[in-house]
């Protein structure tokens, strides 16, 4: 596997130098100042792409080129967001790159509700907690009908927690689920808006009446239309899993499970339409087999993220060590590495360690704590490969 690193741009406070000399080969990133919807210019594309190999590396993936949310709920200018998105992908296949990140999550790109919840040793991590997810959407967003989605147990958490919870802690859950997490990652929602909650609102409206079968079909015709540009310069789309793997917010997800992953490789049966496999976002979902996943779609993969979860009975969930929890990475680099072994991977989430406070990292985006996972898994890399090699 080539071993990747997701960077923020010439603002990220990781610089590439301290990259290539941690082992990283590739870059994982996107032009972040480009508004969602907008073009992508190739003197943009090839600035940045010479920024990048002038540090020794190479613009490996681009995550993400975002589809904008009229396109996924099928909005009456989604015909012309479509065609802005042909023409980026134009200008990165000229720029000779070709592989291409991206999701189709509704308004939320991935969720948790504590992006610093404390380990022992004094490290964190990213935490999901169903009870303060529930109360977020029952109590800040008071979003009609949301109580039926919780069993009795979560409803009486979040009856608790509305005796105790405090402003700074409603405004915490507001901070990590709305602004902190989807600021940096897809645009909705930027750090100085003024009312987050209003605009998350609004974000939602606009999804009135899309199950998942019109969101399925809404995926469909983007695919179908984006396609023979990919044909045309090689380009590889590969979609995200939806994080976490189950319905939030009302909204539906498509891209969470086993059957969902068969439906859009079958429905766009194409080599261009691909997955990135993603061993936390899927084993945050009790319905997943990670490995067997890994096996069954190894072929139909073109980029893998690499961590772990634990998921707890009540349905909370933790990024775990990469060597441990239901992500078996272990077990999902042995397969990748026989079946397609020049696949970029990337370390995703690492812990937050104690010189990684106060650095300003984007949540989840630490730089020694991925520094010490991609470690483990170049050492794990390296012995899937003597094992290989010695058959």
């Amino acid at each position: 596997m080539e071993k990747t690193w997701r960077w923020f741009g010439k603002k990220d406070k990781i610089q590439l130098n301290m990259l290539r000399q941690i082992g990283v080969e590739g870059i994982v990133s996107a032009l972040h100042d480009i508004s969602n919807g907008e073009i992508w210019p190739l003197e943009a594309i090839n600035e940045y792409k010479g920024y990048i190999e002038s540090f020794g590396l190479r613009w490996s993936v681009v995550e993400s080129l975002p589809v904008s949310e009229a396109i996924k709920y099928g909005g009456g200018n989604r015909d012309h967001l479509i065609e802005n998105y042909i023409k980026s992908l134009e200008n990165l296949g000229k720029a000779g790159i070709t592989t291409v990140c991206y999701n189709f999550m509704p308004v939320l790109d991935w969720a948790r509700t504590d992006l610093y919840f404390q380990w022992a040793d004094g490290s964190s991590s990213l935490y999901f907690d169903k009870a303060k997810f529930a109360y977020f959407e029952i109590h800040i967003l008071e979003r009609k009908g949301a109580e039926s989605d919780y069993t009795p147990e979560v409803l009486a958490k979040v009856d608790e927690l509305k005796k105790t919870i405090t402003e700074e802690e409603k405004n915490d859950l507001i901070d990590s689920i709305i602004v902190k997490t989807q600021g940096f990652v897809n645009g909705n929602i930027k750090e100085d808006d003024q009312n987050p909650v209003s605009i998350f609102k609004s974000l939602l409206a606009l999804y009135d009446g899309i199950d998942k079968h019109q969101l399925r079909q809404n995926m469909k015709y983007f695919l179908e239309q984006i396609i023979p540009v990919c044909e045309e310069y090689g380009i590889q789309m590969c979609v995200h899993p939806d994080d976490p793997p189950f319905s939030l917010l009302g909204l539906p997800r498509i891209v969470t499970n086993e059957e969902d992953i068969d439906w859009f490789l079958n429905e766009v049966d194409n080599p261009h339409n691909g997955l990135t496999f993603c061993t936390g976002s899927l084993s945050a979902g009790l319905q997943n087999d990670v490995p067997k996943l890994a096996q069954k779609y190894a072929h139909r993969t073109k980029f893998v993220h690499l961590r772990s979860t634990n998921v707890f009975e009540n349905g909370d969930f933790i990024e775990a060590h990469h060597l441990e929890g239901r992500g078996k990475l272990i077990e999902v680099i042995r397969i990748f590495e026989k079946e397609n072994p020049s696949l970029p991977m990337r370390i995703d989430h690492g812990r937050l360690l104690t010189d990684d406070i106060d650095k300003g990292y984007n949540p989840g985006y630490s730089f020694l704590g991925r520094m010490l996972a991609l470690g483990q898994i170049e050492g794990v890399i390296a012995t899937v490969q003597n094992e290989l090699s010695n058959k």
